[in-house]
């Protein structure tokens, strides 16, 4: 049997056919036109769902599920995505609609950032845990939480926003409209402002920084040039990227303070640090984990399935 996963975004809809192993066998992709009707968009994940398995040479009757990861509220219960920020949808009964276009009885929605926490338990980082969080580095700071193998989504399926805990009372500005969010100190675009702040500082103070010659080299700054930087030795850029590894493993330990998982795994654009990321976070976290000299302590992992979480997290909502 097969299952298929709906990876849906604000620009693009990734579709794949999911075996039991988990494995992708074959995947599509169509932009997501977002500025479209809802049930356009639904018409397209239908499309694009006959495509994969047409060229897998797969029968409909093998499907035994669909699941769709949504940006926003998505209420599985209800077969509905409540509110998504990019996409056409209120209510929106995104499951029933697929339903009837595709035949197959079993079609769920989830939220996108829990669908990746889900795949990673099902078959990434955190494969053989019961109890895990999944978080995302980028544009913002994104987090799936995963208690006895359930996706914990809150009591009206809007849990787990990870990145609007607050770290810093009365701190920098959030898009959420709080202050000193942890997605304020800890996304990519945080490590960019300090990187920016930094090489402003070292300009003002005549003090030099190789972050300087690797922006005008890459005509940017980017979540790399303070990590480059530090890497080669510059003590300007050692100076950011100890600052951001101190508040990425305080939220970090907040998590672990109050979920105790097995597994926390750390994906997003800043996690392809790897290895080296897990090192600086580990000893900063437990020096902080409750009842960390007695209490078996929590793996930090960095997450293993990319961009294909959201599609086998999907496809796995079925199980």
């Amino acid at each position: 049997m097969y299952r298929i996963g709906v990876d849906l975004g604000g620009t693009k809809i990734a579709v794949g056919l999911v075996d039991e192993g988990y494995r992708i066998v074959t995947k599509a992709t169509l932009p997501t036109g977002a500025e479209r009707p809802g049930e356009a968009i639904v018409d397209d994940i239908a499309r694009l769902c006959k495509k994969v398995c047409a060229d897998a040479g797969v029968p409909a009757g093998l499907i035994e599920s669909v699941g769709i990861a949504s940006p926003g509220i998505a209420n599985n219960a209800a077969g509905r995505v409540e509110y998504a920020n990019n996409l056409p949808f209120r209510r929106f009964p995104i499951a029933r609609l697929l339903r009837e276009r595709l035949g197959v009885e079993g079609v769920y929605v989830e939220n996108d950032a829990n669908a990746a926490a889900w795949g990673e338990a099902v078959a990434g980082a955190a494969r053989g845990t019961r109890n895990s969080v999944m978080i995302t580095l980028g544009t913002g700071v994104g987090g799936g939480i995963i208690i006895d193998n359930r996706i914990f989504t809150g009591s009206n399926c809007a849990g787990a926003e990870l990145g609007h805990i607050v770290i810093v009372y009365d701190g920098y500005p959030c898009t959420c409209g709080r202050r000193g969010c942890w997605e304020s100190y800890s996304s990519a675009t945080a490590l960019i402002r300090m990187t920016r702040e930094a090489i402003a500082g070292c300009e003002a103070a005549g003090r030099k920084t190789l972050m300087s010659e690797l922006a005008e080299k890459n005509s940017r700054v980017d979540g790399r040039t303070a990590f480059d930087a530090a890497r080669q030795g510059d003590e300007p850029a050692r100076e950011v990227y100890d600052k951001y590894i101190s508040y990425l493993a305080c939220g970090i330990t907040s998590i672990v303070n109050i979920f105790q998982p097995e597994v926390i795994s750390l994906g997003g654009g800043i996690s392809n640090e790897g290895q080296p990321l897990v090192d600086a976070l580990l000893p900063l976290v437990r020096a902080e984990q409750y009842g960390g000299d007695i209490v078996t302590h929590t793996e930090i992992r960095i997450a293993q399935l990319g961009n294909d979480a959201g599609i086998i997290g999907a496809a796995a909502l079925g199980v």
